[in-house]
């Protein structure tokens, strides 16, 4: 765990998390893995019932996103635009399979893919031979999507998005 006086910068975050993900294998199954998780927790909630005066479905999900954003446009306003985009997205995708699906089998289709995609993070880390940062620090949550899209960034040249 990364003792650090006062708040930490999203770069300290991201260096932290890429110290417990140094394994090609356990990089590729954070590759696979962690999209999966995330959709999989929009979808999850997705199908919450939502009160008719407050919303429709969706509504619990899009606000967890919203403070989920506002956390990262606090740390960083270059990730916070990019994971904006990949939460619209996915609640496009989402959208469409609520109603293709209806709600019951978008959730257990989430479960079971949630279910899989923690065991193959899991996996990752046994092969690493680290336990999940997660585990030390809850925020680290939030911090796998923002890595991978910070590796996005630099491959596609957007440079340092932290």
């Amino acid at each position: 765990m990364d003792i650090t006086p006062g708040p930490r910068s999203m770069r300290d975050w991201l260096d932290s998390y890429s110290r417990d993900h140094q394994h090609p294998t356990n990089r590729l199954l954070h590759w696979i893995c962690v999209p999966l998780i995330v959709w999989c927790a929009v979808a999850m909630l997705w199908t919450v019932p939502v009160p008719s005066m407050l919303g429709r479905p969706g509504f619990w999900s899009v606000g967890v996103q919203v403070l989920a954003f506002a956390w990262y446009w606090k740390h960083s306003r270059r990730l916070a635009g990019a994971l904006l985009i990949v939460f619209v997205l996915l609640d496009l995708l989402t959208e469409l399979l609520y109603r293709q699906l209806g709600p019951m089998t978008l959730l257990w289709s989430a479960l079971g893919v949630f279910a899989v995609a923690w065991v193959g993070q899991f996996i990752g880390h046994a092969i690493e031979g680290r336990r999940p940062s997660f585990l030390t620090d809850l925020a680290y949550l939030l911090i796998g999507p923002a890595w991978l899209m910070d590796k996005l960034l630099r491959r596609l040249g957007l440079g340092d998005a932290a």
